[in-house]
């Protein structure tokens, strides 16, 4: 988690970027129960290859759950009282990629005491290849 001093607040400046989390897609999670087992595409190399697919493929909910992370990290229980998070998955996260989350204050907005920021959210792989993108709004000091 990050220090203190990185918490948004609601002296936080539109710019302010986040230090992201970073995972490894390791097949062994990606064929849990929790998280894909269901279908062999997420943990079975031979099926995915049958399948047209280089790699067996992280299910979407794992980058969110890496998004949603850093969000905690930065915005704390906001994150669940009130807030609003999009997500939107434009590419493939293959087995054993590095994954790394990111995230820029776009806007905030006068509320309350506080501000409702809006913060554009990604999570791309180690050549810099966006897998998912999205926003999350919440509110601070309100």
């Amino acid at each position: 988690m990050p220090h203190d001093d990185y918490r948004i607040t609601k002296d936080t400046p539109v710019g302010f970027e986040l230090i992201g989390v970073k995972k490894k897609a390791a097949i062994q999670l990606m064929g849990s129960r929790l998280w894909g087992r269901f279908n062999p595409n997420h943990w079975d190399p031979l099926y995915a290859d049958e399948t047209g697919l280089d790699a067996p493929i992280q299910t979407g909910e794992m980058s969110s759950a890496y998004i949603a992370e850093m969000c905690v990290n930065y915005l704390g229980a906001s994150v669940f009282t009130g807030a609003r998070i999009q997500c939107k998955y434009v590419a493939s996260t293959y087995a054993n990629e590095i994954i790394t989350t990111y995230g820029k204050v776009r806007d905030k907005t006068p509320k309350g005491d506080g501000y409702r920021f809006t913060v554009d959210l990604w999570a791309e792989n180690e050549d810099g290849e966006r897998k998912t993108v999205g926003f999350i709004e919440a509110d601070v000091d309100v």
